[in-house]
Protein backbone atom coordinates (compact mmCIF):
# COMPACT_ATOMS: atom_id res chain seq x y z
CA UNK A 1 0.00 0.00 0.00
CA UNK A 2 1.49 3.52 -1.38
CA UNK A 3 1.45 6.21 1.20
CA UNK A 4 1.64 10.02 0.89
CA UNK A 5 4.93 11.18 0.92
CA UNK A 6 4.59 14.47 2.82
CA UNK A 7 1.60 16.62 4.01
CA UNK A 8 2.03 18.87 0.81
CA UNK A 9 1.66 16.32 -1.32
CA UNK A 10 -1.52 15.14 1.18
CA UNK A 11 -3.08 17.86 0.60
CA UNK A 12 -2.37 18.63 -2.80
CA UNK A 13 -4.24 15.25 -3.86
CA UNK A 14 -7.21 16.60 -1.31
CA UNK A 15 -7.40 19.79 -3.46
CA UNK A 16 -7.52 18.33 -6.47
CA UNK A 17 -9.69 15.54 -6.35
CA UNK A 18 -11.77 17.91 -4.18
CA UNK A 19 -15.36 17.97 -6.35
CA UNK A 20 -14.57 13.65 -5.93
CA UNK A 21 -13.93 13.88 -2.54
CA UNK A 22 -17.18 16.06 -1.80
CA UNK A 23 -19.75 14.74 -3.38
CA UNK A 24 -18.77 10.86 -2.20
CA UNK A 25 -18.81 12.86 2.13
CA UNK A 26 -22.24 13.89 1.02
CA UNK A 27 -23.32 10.79 0.14
CA UNK A 28 -21.50 8.84 2.43
CA UNK A 29 -24.71 7.09 4.18
CA UNK A 30 -25.84 5.69 0.61
CA UNK A 31 -24.13 2.40 -0.42
CA UNK A 32 -24.08 2.83 -4.26
CA UNK A 33 -21.69 5.46 -5.33
CA UNK A 34 -21.18 4.39 -8.62
CA UNK A 35 -17.43 4.47 -10.25
CA UNK A 36 -19.33 5.78 -13.51
CA UNK A 37 -20.16 8.54 -11.58
CA UNK A 38 -17.12 9.90 -10.17
CA UNK A 39 -15.25 9.02 -13.57
CA UNK A 40 -17.45 12.38 -14.94
CA UNK A 41 -15.82 14.24 -11.51
CA UNK A 42 -12.36 13.56 -12.73
CA UNK A 43 -12.43 14.40 -16.44
CA UNK A 44 -12.88 11.13 -17.18
CA UNK A 45 -9.62 9.74 -16.07
CA UNK A 46 -9.76 6.32 -14.20
CA UNK A 47 -5.90 7.44 -13.16
CA UNK A 48 -6.45 10.17 -10.74
CA UNK A 49 -8.82 7.22 -9.08
CA UNK A 50 -6.31 4.87 -8.89
CA UNK A 51 -4.39 7.28 -7.11
CA UNK A 52 -7.02 7.85 -4.62
CA UNK A 53 -7.46 4.02 -4.16
CA UNK A 54 -3.53 3.44 -3.92
CA UNK A 55 -3.03 5.85 -1.12
CA UNK A 56 -6.34 4.64 0.38
CA UNK A 57 -8.28 7.93 0.70
CA UNK A 58 -11.21 5.65 -1.02
CA UNK A 59 -11.69 2.29 -1.92
CA UNK A 60 -12.90 0.54 -5.00
CA UNK A 61 -15.45 -2.72 -4.77
CA UNK A 62 -16.25 -3.41 -7.99
CA UNK A 63 -18.06 -1.07 -9.37
CA UNK A 64 -18.80 0.78 -6.33
CA UNK A 65 -16.58 3.42 -4.41
CA UNK A 66 -16.81 4.58 -1.21
CA UNK A 67 -14.23 7.14 1.06
CA UNK A 68 -11.69 5.13 3.57
CA UNK A 69 -12.44 4.92 7.35
CA UNK A 70 -9.89 6.80 8.28
CA UNK A 71 -10.19 9.99 6.06
CA UNK A 72 -14.49 9.70 6.21
CA UNK A 73 -13.67 9.42 10.31
CA UNK A 74 -11.38 12.67 9.83
CA UNK A 75 -13.84 15.02 7.84
CA UNK A 76 -16.29 14.36 10.37
CA UNK A 77 -14.84 15.28 13.21
CA UNK A 78 -13.16 18.20 11.88
CA UNK A 79 -17.01 19.33 10.37
CA UNK A 80 -18.40 18.14 13.45
CA UNK A 81 -20.79 15.98 11.44
CA UNK A 82 -20.05 12.83 13.02
CA UNK A 83 -23.00 10.92 15.01
CA UNK A 84 -20.84 8.16 16.57
CA UNK A 85 -20.54 8.75 20.30
CA UNK A 86 -16.93 7.39 21.04
CA UNK A 87 -16.89 6.89 25.04
CA UNK A 88 -13.90 4.64 24.83
CA UNK A 89 -11.84 8.18 24.20
CA UNK A 90 -12.69 9.90 27.17
CA UNK A 91 -11.79 6.85 29.16
CA UNK A 92 -8.25 6.57 27.32
CA UNK A 93 -8.19 10.12 28.36
CA UNK A 94 -8.38 9.51 32.33
CA UNK A 95 -6.29 6.37 31.48
CA UNK A 96 -3.58 8.52 29.96
CA UNK A 97 -3.70 11.22 32.64
CA UNK A 98 -3.44 8.87 35.29
CA UNK A 99 0.34 7.68 33.67
CA UNK A 100 1.32 11.30 33.39
CA UNK A 101 0.54 11.91 36.84
CA UNK A 102 2.66 9.03 38.12
CA UNK A 103 5.66 9.80 35.38
CA UNK A 104 5.66 13.36 36.71
CA UNK A 105 5.59 12.09 40.08
CA UNK A 106 8.75 9.84 39.66
CA UNK A 107 10.97 12.04 37.38
CA UNK A 108 13.55 14.55 39.03
CA UNK A 109 15.07 16.07 35.78
CA UNK A 110 12.59 19.28 35.59
CA UNK A 111 12.83 19.52 31.64
CA UNK A 112 11.38 15.96 31.80
CA UNK A 113 8.79 16.68 34.35
CA UNK A 114 7.27 19.74 32.67
CA UNK A 115 6.78 17.59 29.34
CA UNK A 116 4.42 15.55 31.52
CA UNK A 117 2.89 18.75 32.80
CA UNK A 118 2.29 20.04 29.80
CA UNK A 119 0.79 16.50 28.45
CA UNK A 120 -1.36 16.43 31.45
CA UNK A 121 -2.50 20.21 30.99
CA UNK A 122 -3.27 19.29 27.00
CA UNK A 123 -5.25 15.99 27.81
CA UNK A 124 -7.46 17.41 30.40
CA UNK A 125 -8.36 20.53 27.91
CA UNK A 126 -9.60 17.88 25.30
CA UNK A 127 -11.66 16.23 28.14
CA UNK A 128 -13.84 18.78 28.15
CA UNK A 129 -14.59 19.58 24.91
CA UNK A 130 -14.80 15.74 24.23
CA UNK A 131 -17.32 15.05 27.21
CA UNK A 132 -19.37 18.04 26.29
CA UNK A 133 -19.47 17.17 22.37
CA UNK A 134 -20.48 13.56 22.98
CA UNK A 135 -23.38 14.89 25.39
CA UNK A 136 -24.63 16.77 22.05
CA UNK A 137 -23.81 13.84 19.73
CA UNK A 138 -26.36 11.69 21.91
CA UNK A 139 -29.18 14.34 22.73
CA UNK A 140 -29.25 14.37 18.71
CA UNK A 141 -29.27 10.82 18.45
CA UNK A 142 -31.81 10.13 20.73
CA UNK A 143 -34.17 12.80 19.27
CA UNK A 144 -32.83 11.61 15.75
CA UNK A 145 -33.69 8.04 16.52
CA UNK A 146 -36.92 8.82 17.84
CA UNK A 147 -38.38 11.16 14.91
CA UNK A 148 -37.00 9.13 11.80
CA UNK A 149 -36.72 5.21 13.27
CA UNK A 150 -40.20 3.54 11.52
CA UNK A 151 -39.42 -0.06 13.42
CA UNK A 152 -40.88 0.07 17.13
CA UNK A 153 -38.88 -2.23 18.13
CA UNK A 154 -35.74 -0.83 16.49
CA UNK A 155 -36.64 2.34 17.65
CA UNK A 156 -37.34 1.04 22.01
CA UNK A 157 -34.26 -1.08 21.88
CA UNK A 158 -32.13 2.29 20.10
CA UNK A 159 -33.43 4.40 22.88
CA UNK A 160 -32.39 1.94 26.11
CA UNK A 161 -28.85 1.94 24.09
CA UNK A 162 -28.03 5.69 24.32
CA UNK A 163 -29.66 5.43 27.59
CA UNK A 164 -26.62 2.97 28.22
CA UNK A 165 -24.22 5.30 26.48
CA UNK A 166 -25.30 8.11 28.69
CA UNK A 167 -24.90 6.09 32.06
CA UNK A 168 -21.57 5.66 30.64
CA UNK A 169 -21.07 8.86 30.22
CA UNK A 170 -21.98 9.79 33.63
CA UNK A 171 -19.89 7.31 35.34
CA UNK A 172 -17.23 9.19 33.47
CA UNK A 173 -17.50 12.25 34.61
CA UNK A 174 -17.97 11.08 38.17
CA UNK A 175 -14.50 9.45 37.68
CA UNK A 176 -12.85 12.85 36.62
CA UNK A 177 -14.57 14.48 39.35
CA UNK A 178 -12.79 12.12 41.41
CA UNK A 179 -9.26 12.06 40.23
CA UNK A 180 -9.19 15.99 40.03
CA UNK A 181 -10.63 16.35 43.62
CA UNK A 182 -9.45 13.04 45.85
CA UNK A 183 -7.12 10.88 43.91
CA UNK A 184 -4.43 12.69 42.71
CA UNK A 185 -4.13 15.22 45.71
CA UNK A 186 -0.23 15.12 45.69
CA UNK A 187 -0.13 15.95 41.74
CA UNK A 188 -2.05 19.23 42.59
CA UNK A 189 0.10 20.37 45.41
CA UNK A 190 3.29 19.60 43.63
CA UNK A 191 2.34 21.01 40.31
CA UNK A 192 -0.53 23.73 40.30
CA UNK A 193 0.37 26.60 38.63
CA UNK A 194 -1.94 29.31 37.46
CA UNK A 195 -2.26 27.89 34.06
CA UNK A 196 -3.53 23.90 35.26
CA UNK A 197 -5.55 25.93 37.70
CA UNK A 198 -7.21 27.81 35.04
CA UNK A 199 -7.89 24.08 33.04
CA UNK A 200 -9.24 22.69 35.91
CA UNK A 201 -11.28 25.47 36.84
CA UNK A 202 -13.11 25.65 32.84
CA UNK A 203 -13.22 21.62 33.09
CA UNK A 204 -14.92 21.78 36.10
CA UNK A 205 -17.64 24.11 34.65
CA UNK A 206 -18.14 22.54 31.17
CA UNK A 207 -18.23 18.72 33.36
CA UNK A 208 -20.70 20.58 35.36
CA UNK A 209 -22.89 21.83 32.08
CA UNK A 210 -23.05 18.10 30.77
CA UNK A 211 -24.23 16.55 34.19
CA UNK A 212 -26.90 18.46 33.96
CA UNK A 213 -27.82 18.48 30.43
CA UNK A 214 -27.15 14.39 31.18
CA UNK A 215 -30.23 15.07 33.89
CA UNK A 216 -32.38 16.41 31.20
CA UNK A 217 -31.56 13.32 28.62
CA UNK A 218 -32.45 11.05 31.23
CA UNK A 219 -35.97 12.59 31.27
CA UNK A 220 -36.39 12.74 27.57
CA UNK A 221 -35.55 8.78 27.00
CA UNK A 222 -37.69 8.15 29.78
CA UNK A 223 -40.40 10.38 28.10
CA UNK A 224 -39.67 9.18 24.59
CA UNK A 225 -39.93 5.48 26.05
CA UNK A 226 -43.77 6.14 27.70
CA UNK A 227 -44.74 7.47 24.39
CA UNK A 228 -43.63 4.58 22.45
CA UNK A 229 -45.38 2.29 24.36
CA UNK A 230 -48.39 4.50 24.93
CA UNK A 231 -48.28 4.46 21.20
CA UNK A 232 -47.55 0.77 20.58
CA UNK A 233 -50.96 0.22 23.01
CA UNK A 234 -53.29 2.72 20.65
CA UNK A 235 -51.83 1.92 17.29
CA UNK A 236 -52.12 -2.02 18.42
CA UNK A 237 -56.15 -1.62 19.77
CA UNK A 238 -56.52 0.93 16.96
CA UNK A 239 -55.74 -2.36 14.37
CA UNK A 240 -58.19 -4.67 16.11
CA UNK A 241 -60.94 -1.74 15.86
CA UNK A 242 -60.12 -1.08 12.01
CA UNK A 243 -60.56 -5.23 11.67
CA UNK A 244 -63.69 -5.19 13.28
CA UNK A 245 -64.57 -2.47 11.39
CA UNK A 246 -63.90 -3.69 7.92
CA UNK A 247 -65.25 -7.04 8.81
CA UNK A 248 -68.95 -5.63 9.80
CA UNK A 249 -68.14 -7.13 13.30
CA UNK A 250 -67.29 -4.25 15.70
CA UNK A 251 -71.09 -3.96 17.47
CA UNK A 252 -71.71 -7.26 17.99
CA UNK A 253 -68.30 -8.31 19.33
CA UNK A 254 -67.66 -5.05 21.22
CA UNK A 255 -69.97 -2.41 23.84
CA UNK A 256 -68.57 0.59 21.23
CA UNK A 257 -72.28 1.84 20.91
CA UNK A 258 -72.71 1.63 25.09
CA UNK A 259 -69.43 3.60 25.41
CA UNK A 260 -70.37 6.60 22.62
CA UNK A 261 -73.75 6.55 24.32
CA UNK A 262 -72.67 7.37 27.86
CA UNK A 263 -69.86 9.42 26.50
CA UNK A 264 -70.72 13.58 27.21
CA UNK A 265 -68.20 15.13 26.19
CA UNK A 266 -68.43 18.46 24.10
CA UNK A 267 -66.78 17.27 20.82
CA UNK A 268 -70.01 15.49 20.31
CA UNK A 269 -72.64 18.09 20.64
CA UNK A 270 -73.90 20.31 17.84
CA UNK A 271 -72.78 23.63 17.98
CA UNK A 272 -75.19 26.25 18.88
CA UNK A 273 -74.61 30.45 17.61
CA UNK A 274 -75.96 32.55 20.00
CA UNK A 275 -75.97 36.36 18.63
CA UNK A 276 -74.29 38.58 21.70
CA UNK A 277 -77.22 41.74 21.27
CA UNK A 278 -76.26 44.68 23.17
CA UNK A 279 -78.87 47.17 24.66
CA UNK A 280 -79.46 50.10 23.34
CA UNK A 281 -79.05 51.87 27.20
CA UNK A 282 -75.72 50.47 27.77
CA UNK A 283 -73.86 51.47 24.20
CA UNK A 284 -75.14 55.15 25.53
CA UNK A 285 -74.31 54.82 28.73
CA UNK A 286 -71.02 53.11 29.16
CA UNK A 287 -67.92 54.99 27.78
CA UNK A 288 -65.95 52.00 26.67
CA UNK A 289 -68.80 51.06 24.39
CA UNK A 290 -68.68 54.29 23.22
CA UNK A 291 -65.02 54.16 22.67
CA UNK A 292 -65.49 51.14 20.78
CA UNK A 293 -68.34 52.37 18.48
CA UNK A 294 -65.77 55.03 17.11
CA UNK A 295 -62.70 52.76 16.78
CA UNK A 296 -65.13 50.60 14.28
CA UNK A 297 -66.45 53.37 12.85
CA UNK A 298 -63.22 54.45 12.02
CA UNK A 299 -62.05 51.51 10.52
CA UNK A 300 -65.22 51.34 8.15
CA UNK A 301 -65.07 55.49 7.22
CA UNK A 302 -63.08 55.06 4.29
CA UNK A 303 -65.21 52.14 3.25
CA UNK A 304 -67.59 52.66 -0.54
CA UNK A 305 -70.77 50.76 -1.77
CA UNK A 306 -70.47 49.44 -4.70
CA UNK A 307 -73.36 49.03 -6.66
CA UNK A 308 -74.05 44.97 -7.36
CA UNK A 309 -73.64 44.34 -11.04
CA UNK A 310 -75.68 42.05 -12.62
CA UNK A 311 -74.27 38.95 -14.62
CA UNK A 312 -74.58 37.89 -17.76
CA UNK A 313 -77.17 35.42 -19.19
CA UNK A 314 -74.97 31.68 -18.47
CA UNK A 315 -74.75 30.48 -21.88
CA UNK A 316 -76.82 26.95 -23.33
CA UNK A 317 -73.36 25.04 -23.68
CA UNK A 318 -73.03 25.57 -19.99
CA UNK A 319 -75.94 23.75 -19.48
CA UNK A 320 -75.64 21.14 -21.35
CA UNK A 321 -74.70 17.71 -20.04
CA UNK A 322 -71.33 16.87 -20.48
CA UNK A 323 -70.18 13.16 -19.64
CA UNK A 324 -66.97 12.69 -18.25
CA UNK A 325 -65.23 8.82 -17.87
CA UNK A 326 -62.49 8.73 -15.38
CA UNK A 327 -60.68 4.86 -14.58
CA UNK A 328 -60.65 4.65 -10.40
CA UNK A 329 -58.32 2.62 -8.83
CA UNK A 330 -59.81 -0.45 -6.54
CA UNK A 331 -57.67 -2.06 -4.11
CA UNK A 332 -59.36 -4.75 -3.86
CA UNK A 333 -59.28 -5.58 -7.64
CA UNK A 334 -55.20 -4.57 -7.20
CA UNK A 335 -54.47 -7.29 -4.14
CA UNK A 336 -56.60 -9.97 -5.50
CA UNK A 337 -54.33 -10.09 -8.59
CA UNK A 338 -51.23 -9.73 -6.10
CA UNK A 339 -52.31 -12.39 -4.11
CA UNK A 340 -52.01 -14.33 -6.91
CA UNK A 341 -48.28 -13.69 -8.16
CA UNK A 342 -44.69 -14.62 -5.79
CA UNK A 343 -43.74 -10.89 -6.49
CA UNK A 344 -43.16 -8.02 -3.31
CA UNK A 345 -46.05 -5.45 -3.03
CA UNK A 346 -44.32 -2.75 -4.20
CA UNK A 347 -42.77 -4.18 -7.59
CA UNK A 348 -45.82 -5.60 -8.12
CA UNK A 349 -47.46 -1.98 -7.74
CA UNK A 350 -44.48 -0.05 -9.72
CA UNK A 351 -45.30 -2.25 -12.99
CA UNK A 352 -48.70 -3.10 -12.64
CA UNK A 353 -51.09 -1.94 -14.94
CA UNK A 354 -53.76 0.73 -13.72
CA UNK A 355 -55.09 1.42 -16.97
CA UNK A 356 -54.26 4.66 -16.62
CA UNK A 357 -51.05 6.81 -16.24
CA UNK A 358 -50.30 6.38 -12.61
CA UNK A 359 -47.14 8.48 -11.36
CA UNK A 360 -44.33 7.14 -9.10
CA UNK A 361 -45.75 9.23 -6.03
CA UNK A 362 -49.16 7.66 -6.52
CA UNK A 363 -47.98 4.00 -6.91
CA UNK A 364 -46.14 4.86 -3.54
CA UNK A 365 -49.54 5.93 -1.82
CA UNK A 366 -51.22 3.09 -3.32
CA UNK A 367 -48.22 0.61 -1.42
CA UNK A 368 -48.78 2.40 1.83
CA UNK A 369 -52.52 1.99 1.56
CA UNK A 370 -52.66 -1.57 0.53
CA UNK A 371 -50.07 -2.43 3.27
CA UNK A 372 -52.70 -0.41 5.78
CA UNK A 373 -56.09 -2.33 4.81
CA UNK A 374 -54.53 -5.94 3.91
CA UNK A 375 -51.70 -6.15 6.17
CA UNK A 376 -53.42 -9.62 7.89
CA UNK A 377 -53.55 -11.00 4.51
CA UNK A 378 -49.74 -10.04 3.80
CA UNK A 379 -46.16 -11.66 4.99
CA UNK A 380 -44.11 -8.26 5.87
CA UNK A 381 -40.22 -9.29 5.98
CA UNK A 382 -37.64 -7.23 7.91
CA UNK A 383 -35.30 -6.56 5.14
CA UNK A 384 -35.69 -3.02 3.33
CA UNK A 385 -34.70 -2.02 -0.13
CA UNK A 386 -34.73 1.35 -1.32
CA UNK A 387 -36.55 2.26 -5.32
CA UNK A 388 -35.97 6.27 -6.33
CA UNK A 389 -34.83 7.33 -2.88
CA UNK A 390 -37.75 5.85 -1.61
CA UNK A 391 -37.39 3.09 1.29
CA UNK A 392 -40.33 0.10 1.83
CA UNK A 393 -40.49 -3.04 3.53
CA UNK A 394 -40.23 -6.26 1.35
CA UNK A 395 -44.58 -7.41 1.80
CA UNK A 396 -45.69 -10.88 0.11
CA UNK A 397 -48.68 -12.96 -0.32
CA UNK A 398 -49.24 -15.29 2.65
Amino acid sequence: MNTFNDIKELVSALKREEKLISEMFSKRKKLDYKLSDALELVDFDENRIDFLTERSVIRKNGNLLELDDEFLEFFEKVLDVNEEINLSYIDENIKNIQENIHYFLNETNQNRKYSYLRLIKKTFRKMGIITLKSVVDLRRNIETTFKNEINYKNKKLKLENLDAKRTVVENLIKQTLQLIGEEEITFFNRALDEELKQIIVALKYQLGECSHNLIEIEKQIINFLNQIKLQGKFLEKLRKLKYLKDHFTIEAETDIKQILTNKNEVIFETRILEPLKLSIDFLRSDEKAFEAIKRIAKNHQNRKLFKPVLADTISNEYLENNIEEEIAIVLEEVRNHFLATSDHLFNFIVHYNFGKKVTFNERVTIFCQMASQYELEFSIDTDFQTNNGVEYALIYPK
